[in-house]
């Protein structure tokens, strides 16, 4: 345990070098690198661990994770690697739906369209997660683990692990990994998550796994004649941190100043962000997959 509070705690400084290593390459290579949205991520992940992480560091699940945890049916030791595949899977699995619903309900999508605000696909973006995450309640979706019987400090540490597994899937270089593709969430299926395109907007939410995705219809493959264009359907064209926290949560809130009844307000809040009017959306059926 002691190796992986070393490994989260080094975390953050240890990807901004990765992504800076990449983009000195990738510059160095391509001839082209945008810098802008470098430093927008770069601003993005010092505000959220050294301010908000410190000074509004509680969020409106705290309270449900508490009860959960008191009022638990049983308490899960994890003393055997049993135990702890439970833990993974179980995590993976409250992780796909957190993910799902930050895509498909308004009031969530607030949150998580930041890490969607880059039209460029590099490790940078990577860490572009926004600043209002835990204070709108995104915690929520792990509740059910902890009311199994699993500690809250283990049940956070598996996702702070999982998103940081994720890191390395942000980049548009990575080939196809064989077998692999199968199984676990891949930089080439990521590709995918973050493209634009119609044919793959609202597709493979996996963390770690891809298994999920599969199994619930959300999968799609990477098709070679359909080349990733990276972004929100209508493009972020700013790279002022500010603007990219908030846009979103502006626009929401323009939405109900202008809601006049209750099914209204509920519409805004609660229903696919306007950006899913778009065709294959997940309930009219499957995409081409492998």
């Amino acid at each position: 345990m002691h190796v992986i509070y070393l490994i989260l705690y080094w975390s953050t400084p240890a990807v901004i070098v990765l992504a800076t290593v990449e983009a000195l390459v990738l510059w160095g290579v391509r001839r082209q690198y945008d810098w802008r949205a470098y430093l927008a991520s770069l601003a993005d992940i010092t505000v959220r661990q050294y301010v908000v992480y410190v000074f509004l560091a509680f969020g409106l699940a705290d309270p449900l994770v508490r009860w959960a945890w008191t009022h638990r049916i049983a308490t899960v030791p994890l003393g055997s690697w049993a135990a702890l595949a439970v833990l993974f899977v179980g995590q993976e699995f409250c992780y796909y739906w957190f993910h799902r619903a930050s895509h498909r309900i308004r009031f969530f999508w607030g949150s998580h369209a930041v890490h969607h605000s880059s039209n460029s696909f590099n490790l940078a973006a990577a860490y572009r997660f926004g600043w209002t995450s835990r204070l709108i309640g995104s915690s929520m979706f792990f509740v059910p683990l902890i009311w199994l019987g699993f500690r809250p400090g283990p049940v956070f540490i598996t996702l702070n692990l999982n998103l940081l597994y994720q890191f390395w899937l942000h980049t548009d270089w990575a080939p196809r990994l064989g077998p692999l593709e199968y199984v676990l969430n891949t930089p080439s299926h990521h590709r995918v998550h973050h493209a634009a395109n119609p044919d793959y907007l609202d597709r493979n939410y996996g963390g770690v796994l891809i298994v999920f995705d599969r199994l619930f219809g959300t999968f799609a493959a990477e098709r070679a004649e359909m080349p990733c264009r990276y972004g929100l359907v209508e493009p972020l064209l700013s790279w002022n941190p500010l603007r990219i926290a908030f846009f979103e949560w502006l626009a929401l809130g323009r939405d109900l100043w202008r809601a006049r009844t209750a099914a209204a307000w509920w519409q805004a809040l609660c229903a696919p962000p306007a950006r899913h009017e778009q065709p294959q959306d997940c309930a009219a059926g499957p995409v081409p997959a492998e």
